[in-house]
């Protein structure tokens, strides 16, 4: 892909997948060939980070293209910068995300929300778990944050989870 508009690739597979998605066919393994996975390969992003959102787009109406755009960038960003564009070799098992009630200074969903997003960047989540679904939304809607922008926090806090918290209670307090 080439990266000066790797933008304008990513909206041509977001729409074939839109038409595939509304054509009723629900099969994520066979949305792409091999030269689109390739593609999304090259910047970190997989099969699940289109289709979750393209899914989810549909059905809810949210998250939308612009969000997707702006949350790949944020993996696309780190998977060059700090992975060096070599994809990581773990991946996060679901069952040991904290609970959807679990708290963080009095604030739910917040540390599930940190550790997805911590997966969403290193590309380690797996296909059953997307950064950016309904619950994530109202937590992001909730707390008037970007889901992108939180991405990039979690980036700049990555070996600090104390210090995204405090980020999130000085946002939830502005």
């Amino acid at each position: 892909m080439k990266h000066y508009e790797y933008q304008k690739s990513l909206k041509t597979i977001w729409e074939a997948a839109v038409v595939t998605y509304e054509g009723g066919n629900h099969e994520p393994d066979s949305y792409f060939d091999d030269a689109t996975l390739a593609e999304l390969a090259s910047i970190g992003l997989n099969t699940m980070d289109v289709y979750d959102y393209v899914e989810d787009y549909l059905r809810h109406g949210a998250p939308d293209f612009e969000t997707f755009l702006m949350v790949s960038e944020a993996r696309r960003d780190y998977f060059l910068t700090m992975q060096g564009g070599k994809a990581s070799c773990n991946t996060l098992d679901s069952s040991t995300l904290p609970a959807k009630t679990d708290e963080a200074a009095g604030i739910v969903w917040l540390p599930r929300i940190i550790q997805k997003a911590y997966g969403k960047l290193r590309g380690e989540l797996p296909p059953e778990t997307m950064y950016g679904c309904s619950g994530d939304q109202r937590f992001f809607k909730e707390h008037d944050i970007h889901p992108a922008e939180f991405l990039r926090a979690a980036w700049a806090y990555e070996n600090n989870a104390d210090k995204l918290i405090e980020w999130v209670i000085a946002r939830k307090s502005a």
